[in-house]
């Protein structure tokens, strides 16, 4: 008989402090323990391929970025993007033209009328957000994937003549802001960063008082089918992973699948993106898969509104409740929003303020801190252990207070995290191939155990 594979254990609690800690190992055996509830892992079935965990590089946080000393800057690469001290992300966002976390409304192009983008220019890009780019995949060893979205066409393309408040893309300029995506992708590309992802619109169903751009379910599949789609193929960028919805779950399913039943604009369309905004909605995740399994699920964004929340723990279980659940449900990739935000939760100029799982005082505000939120180590206990390429596996758990996942990665690894929000601390039985292990979830804890197929 083999011997039973050794269980390495990471944890972050709140009563404890421990915070993404390794605890002593433990270990497998035959003795049964019917009296505690169970979570049974099992690699027999294996559904989705992980594409990656990240967050996203905005203005907001590459202005940020610049302005903390070369300490604190070399720290927050490392705790992002190193392979193996850090939370290893390999999938990452950004914003073509400005955000609601950029310092003001800008777009690469500005000039009024100018259809042939004779004015088009990344320039804004290179003075902070481009540098923090190349600074991130350097930290991560080359491996990084980059999704990008448009929070709204210049100006001048817009029914509303404005880039907040909504408006519309005018008829007149789709083929020209059709063209306006692979300009980015090969302005890019010549700085040495390559997009492996576009979204087609954030949140193409929100009137914002920031950038913004309203399309309803029909105008954003005709846009794909006409002119986004044949513009990315004639350019040679049909390898892109084109991403429709890039909104909520709870119209998920509606927006994407009137997008889907059009085999024109389908054939485009790599995936649906989503946020957390409105509800959990979870179950709408799973519904689109089930309806349309050739197509991707990704986690495109999700903040802690109102922030910056600094220290506050409901804000790390938020992320682990809504990873446990996406993943379960064929989700591919989750990507956070700012990777870094200063002390009040921005800057943003719309005062649109969030969270962030690592903020920062710059010396413009006095004395200089990096302070690590809990979001960080939650989001850590999935980036870190399930790795692009792994597999979801089976994990089955008898007690609602034991939220799981599990996951068996290239190397034959196998991450299981459990969490419990709950207020008592849970033992429960780690089952696996006719084995057990006594092991425990704390009160408010999230734990990643790893072992051996």
């Amino acid at each position: 008989m083999s011997p039973a594979p050794a269980i390495e254990i990471t944890r972050t609690a709140r009563k404890s402090g421990e915070w993404l800690s390794d605890l002593p190992a433990a270990a497998f055996d035959f003795t049964p323990q019917p009296e505690l509830p169970s979570i049974l892992v099992d690699p027999v079935r294996r559904f989705q391929t992980i594409i990656g965990f990240g967050g996203a590089f905005t203005e907001a946080a590459a202005v940020t970025f610049a302005k903390l000393d070369a300490a604190s800057q070399a720290s927050i690469l490392k705790a992002c993007f190193d392979p193996r001290e850090g939370n290893a992300y390999s999938l990452c966002r950004t914003h073509i033209n400005s955000c609601d976390f950029s310092l003001g409304n800008y777009a690469y192009d500005e000039v009024d009328g100018d259809v042939e983008l004779a004015h088009f220019s990344i320039e804004r890009d290179q003075r902070a957000l481009i540098p923090l780019i190349h600074a991130a995949m350097q930290a991560a060893g080359g491996a990084l994937r980059l999704v990008a979205s448009p929070w709204s066409p210049p100006a001048w393309m817009k029914t509303s003549g404005v880039m907040n408040y909504g408006g519309k893309l005018r008829a007149e300029y789709r083929a020209v802001w059709a063209r306006y995506y692979t300009r980015f992708v090969q302005a890019y590309a010549e700085e040495g960063i390559p997009i492996w992802g576009l979204t087609v619109q954030n949140e193409p169903d929100a009137m914002q008082f920031w950038d913004s751009c309203i399309y309803s379910a029909e105008e954003e599949r005709d846009f794909v089918r006409d002119f986004l789609g044949p513009e990315l193929a004639r350019a040679g960028l049909g390898h892109l992973r084109l991403i429709v919805h890039d909104h909520n779950r709870d119209y998920l399913y509606q927006r994407a699948s009137v997008i889907y039943a059009d085999p024109e604009a389908a054939k485009y369309v790599w995936g649906a993106g989503f946020h957390w905004y409105v509800g959990d909605h979870f179950d709408n995740v799973q519904l689109l898969h089930d309806a349309y399994p050739e197509k991707h699920l990704i986690f495109t964004e999700g903040s802690q509104e109102g922030g910056p929340h600094q220290g506050d723990w409901a804000v790390g279980e938020r992320y682990g409740r809504s990873l446990i659940n996406d993943l379960n449900r064929w989700t591919e990739a989750w990507v956070d929003w700012n990777l870094l935000l200063d002390e009040q939760g921005g800057p943003n100029h719309a005062e649109n303020y969030c969270s962030a799982p690592i903020l920062a005082s710059t010396h413009d505000c006095g004395e200089a801190w990096v302070a690590f939120q809990n979001s960080y180590a939650y989001i850590g206990h999935f980036s870190r252990f399930i790795r692009p390429g792994a597999q979801r596996i089976i994990c089955a758990s008898t007690l609602d207070e034991l939220e799981c996942t599990a996951f068996r990665n290239v190397d034959g690894r196998i991450a299981v995290v459990v969490m419990n929000r709950g207020d008592a601390d849970l033992a429960f039985a780690l089952q696996f191939a006719g084995q057990t292990a006594a092991v425990e979830a704390p009160a408010h804890s999230i734990s990643t155990f790893r072992f051996e197929e």
